[in-house]
């Protein structure tokens, strides 16, 4: 028998509560003072990354968040070409006070139209660019949190951060992060100007960073740790059930797990996470969602939406305490070594396994 422990009774205005109903926790992410929704949005999807988006309803979508005291809003100058962080800017107008934006660099170089025209830049002068250009795109005179998205080979970590560490004096970026490094590259930025918080893949359906020192380090640093893509991007919501139904633009094309012969294999994992979501009155994305809430105060999840109605289900995962026995039987059933195919794509470059 499985347990789940709603937090408290769900309004009946709503299925879901908001914040001021005492739903959505708020936590300390880092040791550098900023605070955030223990659940906040990824805006990556609001861009087309996984299929076609609608921009009015990603506006409302990021707007509705707001309402249910989603206060972390997580996009990259490289999504949809600065359209994701246009979209966020648009959606946040009016709206700024209370909320924590964060936005990344250097995944790739690009020019002011938004072209690719290089591999990952952690050069200070590109730097620089790309802090202006992002805080013009999201309309804002600061950034709340400022990762660089991949780590520039040609370029030491430390002369990177000491760029970032300017924005920090000047105001124009009031914290940092690292995204997809091994933890030697995070002792090394954070001894240059200090990281708030690292963000990584992280789900039942991906948990490397527990064995490959990267949660280790956070923790001994007093670093905070930022889960993207918790639902396994989407594999965890069963929406899914055969690769044919991923469009042809769909990013998880690209992705060994979603291979044809890796990802029917994996559905085995789905079926058990689905029996035990069943068990507990949920649906097994809100039981994805809480498991990686309650892997740590310092643990947060960012996951991505395109529709208000998706929104609201995840949101709803905030409500949901999940007692140890359940917490052991998840580990238990979506063991790292059961999952088939690789995590990353041959054309995820910059990401440090």
């Amino acid at each position: 028998m499985y347990r789940a422990v709603r937090m408290r009774p769900f309004p009946h205005r709503s299925r879901y509560c908001s914040q001021k109903d005492g739903v959505m926790e708020n936590r300390a992410l880092g040791s550098q003072g900023l605070v955030s929704s223990a659940e906040g949005l990824g805006c990556m999807g609001l861009s087309g990354s996984y299929g076609a988006a609608d921009d009015l309803e990603s506006v409302k979508t990021i707007q509705r968040a707001v309402e249910l005291g989603v206060t972390m809003f997580d996009t990259a100058d490289h999504y949809g070409a600065f359209s994701g962080e246009k979209i966020l800017g648009r959606a946040l107008a009016g709206r700024r006070d209370g909320v924590a934006i964060a936005s990344k660099f250097g995944g790739a170089e690009m020019d002011d139209e938004g072209r690719t025209v290089g591999a990952a830049n952690g050069r200070p002068e590109y730097v620089r660019a790309s802090v202006e250009r992002s805080l013009r795109h999201l309309d804002t005179d600061h950034i709340d949190l400022y990762y660089q998205h991949r780590v520039d080979p040609r370029v030491p970590v430390e002369e990177t951060f000491g760029a970032l560490g300017e924005l920090v004096a000047a105001g124009k970026v009031r914290h940092l992060g690292l995204c997809e490094v091994r933890p030697e590259t995070i002792r090394r930025a954070h001894a240059t100007a200090p990281l708030t918080a690292v963000e990584s893949e992280y789900s039942l359906f991906a948990r490397d960073i527990e064995s490959n020192g990267v949660l280790e380090t956070v923790r001994e640093l007093g670093i905070g740790f930022v889960s993207y893509a918790p639902l396994g991007r989407g594999f965890l919501t069963g929406t899914v059930r055969s690769t044919d139904a991923l469009a042809e633009q769909d990013l998880r094309q690209i992705y060994p797990r979603f291979e044809k012969e890796n990802f029917d294999a994996n559905l085995t994992l789905l079926a058990q996470v689905e029996q035990i979501a069943t068990g507990l009155g949920i649906s097994s994305t809100q039981l994805a969602l809480a498991w990686v809430i309650a892997q740590g105060k310092d643990v947060f999840a960012i996951p991505g939406t395109r529709t208000r109605r998706h929104l609201e289900e995840n949101v709803a995962a905030a409500a949901v305490s999940l007692d140890t026995e359940t917490l052991r039987t998840l580990s238990e059933v979506a063991a790292d070594s059961e999952i088939q195919g690789a995590r990353v794509s041959s054309m995820d470059v910059g990401i440090q396994l």
